[in-house]
């Protein structure tokens, strides 16, 4: 599970030190490499709840299989592409081969909880929360290192070796027949506490709702084509984007298995909150990712493994937090720490010059790793009591859908400040675009209520059955 759920942070973040190197070998602007950001985050941002969606109706394993052979696959792509073209076109198979990983690991984990009577698994989503924060942080890091060995064609390759051993451990450990059952209520209203749900067999297997898988991707398509190059002769974009979004949402209230249930979500208030939570707490995240290590590329001139080393402390500080906090139970707490860790991280950047002082810098890291250790454990936390439990896989998949709409915006703000090179003037303009969202991601935190209702975990409630 730990394998598989590290497939997309690690392609979102080690694309970060490759773009100017792919810019210079292949003659492209930072605008037109943007896109090898944006096409991994739309596909990713597409297939996560539908595959979600396919994990919850047939199970784990062949889709976590189905989703590494993917990734190999486009591994080999990257590595071989003669031009942009065809590394966008490799990075739109990398997404959706890496959409599995998550939703997987979410519904075992689910499985087994109820399985075994536990509340709340939390050494186990501990984990897994921060095996992806590690890996997102030391993305950049890693990326820089492959970058000096092998050129950037490395950091595609990397994921040839990740594939088989997904493919194999996959094949030998996951179970094929696991399930869990549909909520007591029809509304969604979670079972009763304590009451164990039935696993062993798969769930009935009912017909995707292919009208709106293609819907959702229709409004996901045009935010992102507007994104991209916000202006306003596009605005007819934004109009598309309304338009196909009302649509999915009529279909998806009138479809009889639904794929997305958007008549849960919206009695569902809380888990609304989280995904808001989540969308803005990732557009600073990722902002900084993208922004900040370009800009100590072309900024402030240094190399790629070096840019990836000054991310260390973001990995170290992000680790320790996530390690020291993952058992406790105050969501609601690590959230606003979280943010208020981001709001100051980003007055900070305002501060940095093009011959900024290397403890600054070091600095501005540190604090970031702060909400890079709580935030994205947090909300997860908080997922997994709101979701409904047999829709499990589609509810974690659409919260990395919310994750990669803030990068998605992150990318784009990116570009829109730096242009064709990223310089100290449109660090500090991206610098207060995330300031403002850091703000908007306190006050969400602030207002939801709900968030100290979430009970305690606890470990085992009753001893495992044996098996």
């Amino acid at each position: 599970m730990m394998i598989g759920s590290i497939l997309n942070p690690i392609n979102s973040s080690i694309i970060a030190v490759a773009l100017a190197p792919i810019g210079a070998a292949l003659g492209a602007d930072a605008a037109q490499t943007a896109w090898l950001i944006s096409a991994l985050y739309l596909a990713t941002s597409i297939g996560q709840p539908l595959v979600g969606r396919l994990v919850d109706t047939y199970g784990p394993k062949r889709l976590f299989l189905a989703g590494a052979a993917l990734t190999g696959v486009a591994g080999v792509i990257g590595t071989l592409a003669p031009n942009l073209t065809v590394l966008v076109a490799a990075r739109v198979v990398l997404g959706f081969g890496t959409c599995a990983g998550y939703p997987a690991a979410m519904y075992l984990i689910r499985s087994e909880a109820e399985r075994t009577g536990m509340k709340s698994p939390a050494g186990v989503l501990t984990t897994l929360a921060v095996t992806g924060q590690t890996v997102a942080v030391i993305g950049p890091t890693l990326g820089g290192l492959l970058i000096g060995l092998g050129g950037w064609r490395s950091t595609f390759a990397i994921n040839i070796p990740l594939a088989i051993a997904c493919l194999v451990l996959g094949w030998i450990h996951l179970p094929g027949r696991t399930a869990i059952a549909p909520s007591a209520a029809a509304d969604g209203a979670p079972l009763p506490d304590g009451a164990p749900l039935p696993v062993g067999g798969p769930r009935p297997r009912n017909r995707l709702d292919w009208a709106g898988v293609l819907l959702f991707a229709a409004t996901l398509v045009s935010l992102l084509l507007f994104l991209m190059d916000a202006r306003t002769d596009r605005a007819w974009l934004i109009a598309l984007t309304l338009l196909a979004g009302t649509g999915f949402a009529v279909r998806e209230r009138r479809a009889a298995d639904p794929f997305i249930d958007v008549g849960v979500f919206a009695g569902n208030i809380p888990l609304l909150a989280t995904y808001a939570r989540t969308f803005v707490a990732y557009t600073v995240s990722y902002s900084f990712i993208y922004g900040f290590t370009q800009w100590l590329e072309d900024g402030r001139g240094l190399s790629a493994s070096a840019a990836g080393l000054l991310l260390l402390p973001t990995f170290a500080v992000g680790i320790v937090v996530s390690t020291l906090t993952g058992r406790k139970a105050v969501v609601r707490g690590k959230l606003v720490v979280g943010a208020v860790a981001q709001l100051v991280a980003c007055a900070m950047l305002l501060a940095v010059g093009d011959h900024a002082a290397v403890w600054l810098l070091v600095a501005v890291a540190v604090v970031l790793g702060l909400p890079q250790g709580l935030v994205s454990l947090a909300n997860q936390n908080a997922l997994y009591f709101q979701a409904d439990p047999a829709r499990m896989g589609a509810s974690s998949g659409l919260l990395r859908t919310f994750m990669y709409l803030g990068a998605m915006v992150a990318s784009s703000a990116t570009g829109a400040f730096f242009g064709r090179r990223a310089t100290t003037s449109g660090l500090h303009g991206l610098a207060l675009f995330m300031l403002a969202a850091a703000a908007v991601f306190l006050v969400l935190t602030l207002v939801d209520r709900s968030l100290g209702r979430i009970a305690a975990p606890q470990e085992t409630k009753q001893a495992a059955p044996a098996r």
